[in-house]
């Protein structure tokens, strides 16, 4: 792969973890014993039935959102961390080149779309 096109991913892979870490302080706080785990914040609104009904419902559709950006930043971080060790693009179920195309549209992308598609 070309080092201009790596770079670009980097870039993208880079605001992209910026921007997953932003929306993520936004909900939960950093666990410390756990790298890239979150721990959603339960809201506190207030005291009576109807408050806390709310409360647990805020909690209860913000868990979902939590692991799937958890889950986006570790595979952003994996894709990052191949960059340094210069095997990005490169599919971890077969071993062939991940094709340009799928890796401009999903740039953490660690498989090609023929082993995605046998899961």
């Amino acid at each position: 792969m070309d080092k201009k096109l790596l770079k670009t991913f980097e870039r993208q892979l880079k605001e992209e973890k910026k921007r997953i870490l932003g929306l993520l302080k936004n909900f939960t706080k950093k666990d410390k014993s756990l790298k890239d785990d979150f721990d959603t914040i339960f809201p506190k609104i207030g005291d009576d039935l109807e408050e806390n009904a709310i409360e647990v419902s805020m909690y209860d559709a913000a868990l979902p959102l939590e692991f799937r950006l958890e889950k986006n930043l570790q595979d952003i971080r994996k894709a990052l961390d191949k960059i340094k060790k210069k095997k990005y693009g490169i599919c971890g179920n077969c071993g062939k080149s991940i094709p340009i195309e799928r890796l401009k549209a999903f740039p953490e992308a660690s498989a090609c779309l023929k082993c995605v598609s046998k899961k």
